[in-house]
C-alpha cells in the first residue's frame, strides 16, 4: 500500500473517532435495538416526560402548594401523583417500586427540587421497563388493580395515558397561575 493511502486512511480514522467521541450518547445499547410498539412507547415517554419536567421546572416553587379548589391536588401533589404512578404501574410488569416512593409521597413531598428530581427518576423508571420486556411479552396477560387482567401493552398504554392526563392538568394549573408552558412560548 502506498504511503499516501495509509496517511489518508489514518486521517479518516482519526476524524471518525473524533466525531464519534463528540456525538451525544445514545439512550443505551438496548434502546438502539428496540423497534415497533416499545420504540414508540419510549418516544412517547420522552415527549411527555420532557414537557412534564419543563413545566415542573418553570413553575415557581411558591406555587407548588397552589390548588384550584379545596380537596383538589396541588401543583406539587399532581407531579408527585405522576411519580407514584410511574413507580407503581411498572410493578405489574415485574419491576420493583421506586425506593422511597409511596402513595403517601403525594402529600408528604413538597420541596420543588425533590419533586423535579423524583419526576425525572420516575421517567427513567418507566423507560427501563420497556427495555426489560420483549415484544413477545406485550400480549402476555398480567393482573392489575382489583385483579383485572390486562396485557403488558395495556399497562404501558396506561402509563402513557396517566402522564398525558396529568400533563394536561399541569398545563391548566400553570396557565391559571400566569405560566406559559415553555414549549409553547415560541408560538405565542
Amino acid at each position: 500500500m502506498k504511503r499516501s493511502t495509509l496517511v489518508i486512511l489514518g486521517a479518516a480514522l482519526a476524524v471518525a473517532s473524533f466525531a464519534r467521541a463528540q456525538a451525544p450518547a445514545a439512550a443505551g445499547p438496548a434502546a438502539a435495538t428496540i423497534t415497533g410498539f416499545r420504540a414508540e412507547y419510549l418516544a412517547e415517554v420522552d415527549t411527555v416526560g420532557k414537557k412534564l419536567v419543563a413545566l415542573a421546572e418553570a413553575m415557581p416553587a411558591d406555587k407548588y402548594g397552589w390548588r384550584p379548589a379545596p380537596d383538589v391536588r396541588s401543583v406539587g401533589e399532581v407531579y408527585m401523583h405522576v411519580v407514584a404512578g410511574n413507580s407503581s404501574l411498572p410493578t405489574f410488569l415485574g419491576a420493583s417500586p421506586m425506593e422511597g416512593i409511596t402513595r403517601e409521597s403525594e402529600k408528604k413531598v413538597t420541596d420543588k427540587a425533590r419533586i423535579v428530581a423524583d419526576l425525572k427518576q420516575s421517567l427513567e423508571n418507566v423507560r427501563a421497563i420497556a427495555l426489560r420486556i420483549s415484544d413477545a411479552d406485550l400480549d402476555r396477560k398480567v393482573k392489575i388493580f382489583g385483579g383485572q387482567e390486562a396485557t403488558e401493552r395495556q399497562v404501558l398504554l396506561r402509563i402513557l395515558n396517566h402522564m398525558h392526563e396529568h400533563l394536561g392538568q399541569s398545563i391548566a394549573y400553570a396557565r391559571m397561575n400566569g405560566i406559559t408552558p415553555p414549549w409553547s412560548k415560541a408560538d405565542s
